[in-house]
C-alpha cells in the first residue's frame, strides 16, 4: 500500500518515449521523463539520474515485487521524485515537449487534468522490496531450471567457435579491456586508468560501454553490440563496429541504424549476450589476459535485462576463465581508512582466480601490472 507522501508541485516540459535508453538520449535537465518501464533497472536509473530530470513519471510499476531491482532507490537517493500513473493511453493524451504540472496527485496540462499520480516515498519502495527478497527464492528455481535446460539443450553450439569476421584490429599476445555499461563502470572504469595507459590493451566497447570509454578520455578499438545504446558520436568516433547478429540470419535492427549513419560495419552472428560475444572473440582471437568492466553476473543483474536464464555467461566464464580479470566493484575495495589487514586480504582474495596467469613470465609481467595499478590508485585515494 503506497504511503501519502507531503508533496509539492513539480512542473516542467514532459520527455516522452516508450523506450527508456532512447529517452535518455533526449532527456535534459528540468524535463519531467514520462516513461513506460517496469522494474526499472539500475543501468536505467544511473542514465536517468545523468538526465536531472525534474521528476520521472512512469506508466508500468517501478517495482512488480518480483525481485528486488533497485533502479527506484537510485532515483530517490538522487532527489528524483517517482510517480506511477498506470494508464498506458498517457502517451496518446501527452505531447513531447509541452509543459506539465504535477500537483496535488493529479498530472494536468494547463488547466486540464489528464492523468491521477501516485507519488512514492521511500516506505513504499521498501515495503515492495521485502515482499520481492521473500520471492527471490521462486525466481532463483525459475531461473537455474531455464539455464540448466538451455546447458542440456544447446551446449554444443554456445562452446562452438565464433564465425569471426575479419577484423583491422589485432589481438593476439595483447591485453584486452571490456567495457560494459552496467552497475558501477565509471567508478571502475576510473581506477583502470592506470592500467590503460600502461598496457594499451586492446578497448572493446559493447554497445553503451563506447560512451563510457569515450567520457573517461579513451577511444575504443571496436564496438561490438545491437547498436541501440550507443550515441550517433560514439558511433563514428573510429572505432570498428561489430553488429552481434542473430543466428537465423535475419538482419539486426543495428545494421540499419548504422546504414542510416553511413558507416560500414561487420556482422558476427552468435547466441548469447552481446559482452559474453565480446569476451569469446577476444579470447578465440587471442588475447593474452581479458579485463571486464561493468559486466553483468548476479541473479538481480539478469533479472534486470529481462533474462530468463545464465547458460550462456555461464559457459562464457568458464571457458575464458583462465584469463579473464572481473574488474567489477574494484573501487569500493579502495576507500580512506581501509586496514591495511583488510587491503591485504582484499588483494590476496583478488588474486586467486588469476593465477594460472602467473604461470610464465609474460603473465607474471601482467599481474605485476594490475598489481602496480592497485597500488597506484591505493596511494592516490590516501593522498601519498
Amino acid at each position: 500500500m503506497l504511503h501519502p507522501v507531503a508533496e509539492r508541485a513539480v512542473s516542467g516540459p514532459v520527455r516522452l518515449d516508450r523506450r527508456t535508453k532512447d529517452l535518455c538520449r533526449r532527456l535534459r535537465r528540468g524535463d519531467i521523463a514520462v516513461l513506460s518501464h517496469a522494474d526499472l533497472d539500475s543501468a536505467a536509473a544511473y542514465a536517468l539520474v545523468e538526465g536531472q530530470p525534474a521528476a520521472v513519471v512512469n506508466t508500468e510499476p517501478f517495482s512488480t515485487g518480483r525481485y528486488p531491482n533497485h533502479g527506484p532507490r537510485i532515483l530517490l537517493d538522487a532527489g528524483v521524485p517517482l510517480f506511477e500513473v498506470l494508464e498506458p493511453d498517457l502517451f496518446s493524451v501527452l505531447q513531447d515537449g509541452a509543459a506539465i504540472e504535477i500537483r496535488g496527485g493529479e498530472l494536468r496540462v494547463g488547466d486540464r487534468t489528464v492523468a491521477v499520480c501516485r507519488r512514492l516515498s521511500r516506505a513504499d519502495i521498501e515495503a515492495t522490496h521485502a515482499a520481492a527478497r521473500a520471492n527471490l527464492g521462486r525466481e532463483l528455481q525459475s531461473f537455474s531450471q531455464n539455464t540448466l535446460e538451455y546447458l542440456a539443450r544447446e551446449a554444443d553450439v554456445a562452446l562452438a567457435d565464433l564465425p569471426v569476421p575479419p577484423l583491422g584490429v589485432r589481438f593476439r599476445n595483447r591485453p584486452a579491456l571490456i567495457v560494459v555499461r552496467g552497475e558501477g563502470y565509471k567508478q571502475d572504469l576510473q581506477w583502470a586508468r592506470p592500467y590503460i595507459r600502461e598496457q594499451r590493451p586492446v578497448l572493446v566497447a559493447v554497445d553503451g560501454g563506447a560512451d563510457a570509454l569515450l567520457e573517461a578520455g579513451f577511444r575504443p578499438d571496436i564496438i561490438l553490440g545491437d547498436m541501440d545504446s550507443a550515441t550517433d558520436a560514439a558511433l563514428r568516433c573510429g572505432a570498428e563496429l561489430v553488429v552481434h547478429a542473430y543466428t537465423d540470419g535475419r538482419t539486426p535492427p543495428g545494421a540499419e541504424r548504422l546504414r542510416q549513419l553511413g558507416l560500414s560495419w561487420v556482422e558476427l552472428p552468435a547466441p548469447g549476450t552481446s559482452e559474453d560475444v565480446a569476451m569469446l572473440l577476444a579470447y578465440q582471437e587471442g588475447a593474452s589476459l581479458l579485463v571486464a568492466v561493468g559486466t553483468h553476473f548476479s541473479l538481480v543483474e539478469f533479472l534486470d535485462k529481462r533474462r530468463a536464464g545464465m547458460a550462456s555467461t555461464f559457459l562464457t566464464r568458464l571457458r575464458v576463465g583462465s584469463i579473464l580479470v572481473d574488474a567489477k566493484g574494484v573501487s569500493r575495495l579502495y576507500r580512506p581508512g581501509a586496514s591495511p589487514a583488510l587491503l591485504a586480504g582484499v588483494v590476496i582474495s583478488a588474486l586467486l582466480p588469476i593465477l594460472v596467469v602467473v604461470a610464465n613470465s609474460a603473465g607474471l609481467q601482467r599481474w605485476l601490472g594490475l598489481l602496480g595499478m592497485g597500488i597506484e590508485v591505493w596511494l592516490r585515494r590516501h593522498g601519498l
